[in-house]
């Protein structure tokens, strides 16, 4: 089986990784070795590369201190503090919350992280430039090797109604902003709030990157997916969790699959990326040879997705296109999204996404179609991929803005619906 073969192979070579983290640490604790001889700053630059091109399985820490907060026409302020407290825990999830020392106020946002093969902490850069302008919480979704099976599955529907469920608890006045993979889950959730009449149904949804209808310009994911029985992707795929871990025998889509998967998709890229990080350390350009660095100690972490979620989503998402089609269910009831009239709805696409092609996400803008157009937005990047639609130069300082006027404008339309009409 693959799980426990390559878990016996992590373990022989463990004892290894150690001795290099080891030699890796004792050269950045050494200035004479960092700044010394060219042979000295070889090794330890070779020593940090060894150390960094290894699949971890524990989320990293978000590391933001403090963030710069903006006033409100956007210009920057003084930097203020920032704490990480989880404020809701369920088995497969945990609702962190950003608390800042300043006043409250601003807009709350529920950031939701994509259930993929890699954790929440690769969003840090999308929180911590939230962070100037609100009130933001996240979903940490949990590594499934780490779940009991006594806490019982977790499938698309569980997916949903988890997202529901926070909504609820965060209360009305909520905005929020999916990245990559949950817009499908996202848009059947508000959907259903909508028909329901839910108090707290979300005033905005940002859907960025999302894989609404990937029949519109399918990439190389969504080819496989389609002419791939979903047979395949059980029998080939899907593991259980070795016997040494707390959710041993869990059946489970391990991350290390995922992430070699998306690896192999632009092989030559990741290395030459990766050579670049070590030429900038032997450089003395620290500034870019750590964001490098910070990047793949993200990308290289990877969680179990727990197989039933997997299965689903490739099946309805990918192979049904149910949502754009019509004929979503979760938990019987049927998804419609004409429900959808008084959350504002802006979507993002990246003009070189590889993974979710340019019109998947915009899709939703035809779907919603009860929603006023003066409630809908979109925008294309030019430039970016993937990733760079929600982390890099052109995230912080193109998309966000727009991200933020939406919240802006439509916590003001809700302050004047609010007002009383005298005369």
């Amino acid at each position: 089986m693959i799980y426990q073969a390559y878990q016996m192979l992590a373990d022989l070579i463990a004892p290894l990784q150690a001795a290099t983290d080891d030699a890796a640490a004792s050269c950045a604790a050494s200035p004479m070795l960092a700044s010394g001889p060219a042979f000295a700053r070889e090794w330890c630059a070779l020593l940090e590369w060894s150390s960094l091109v290894r699949l971890r399985h524990e989320r990293p820490p978000f590391d933001i201190p403090a963030v710069r907060g903006n006033g409100a026409s956007g210009a920057s302020g003084a930097r203020v503090a920032v704490s990480e407290e989880v404020v809701l825990a369920t088995p497969f999830c945990s609702l962190l919350h950003f608390r800042r020392d300043t006043t409250p106020g601003q807009p709350r946002v529920l950031l939701i992280a994509p259930l993929a093969g890699h954790f929440a902490s690769l969003l840090r850069a999308t929180t911590a430039t939230m962070l100037a302008d609100h009130d933001v919480y996240l979903t940490d979704w949990h590594n499934a090797r780490d779940i009991p099976l006594s806490c019982g599955s977790f499938g698309f529907d569980d997916f949903v109604a988890q997202l529901i469920s926070l909504l609820g608890w965060l209360g009305p006045g909520t905005h929020v902003v999916a990245v990559c993979q949950p817009a499908v889950a996202t848009l059947a959730a508000v959907a259903l709030m909508a028909e329901d009449r839910d108090p707290a149904l979300p005033r905005s949804m940002t859907l960025m990157a999302g894989p609404i209808d990937t029949r519109i310009n399918p990439t190389r994911i969504n080819a496989l997916a389609v002419r791939t029985p979903l047979a395949w992707f059980e029998a080939n795929l899907i593991d259980t969790v070795p016997a040494r871990f707390e959710g041993a025998m869990r059946r489970v889509y391990p991350g290390f699959v995922q992430v070699c998967a998306f690896l192999s998709m632009n092989l030559d890229r990741h290395i030459a990326s990766l050579i670049q990080a070590y030429q900038y350390k032997l450089d003395g350009e620290t500034a870019k040879a750590e964001a490098i660095r910070a990047f793949y100690t993200d990308y290289f972490s990877t969680m179990d997705l727990p197989a039933e979620f997997y299965l689903e989503t490739v099946s309805r998402v990918f192979q049904q296109h149910a949502l754009p089609r019509g004929c979503l269910t979760v938990a019987g009831r049927r998804v419609d999204l004409r429900a959808i009239r008084h959350t504002a709805l802006l979507t993002v696409e990246g003009e070189n996404d590889d993974i979710c092609a340019v019109g998947q996400t915009e899709a939703a803008q035809e779907l919603c179609s009860a929603l006023r157009p003066n409630l809908k937005s979109h925008y294309v990047q030019t430039g970016v991929g993937h990733y760079g639609v929600f982390a890099g130069r052109r995230w912080a300082t193109q998309i966000y803005p727009l991200l933020r006027k939406l919240i802006h404008e439509t916590e003001q339309r809700c302050v004047e619906a609010a007002q009383p009409v005298h005369g």
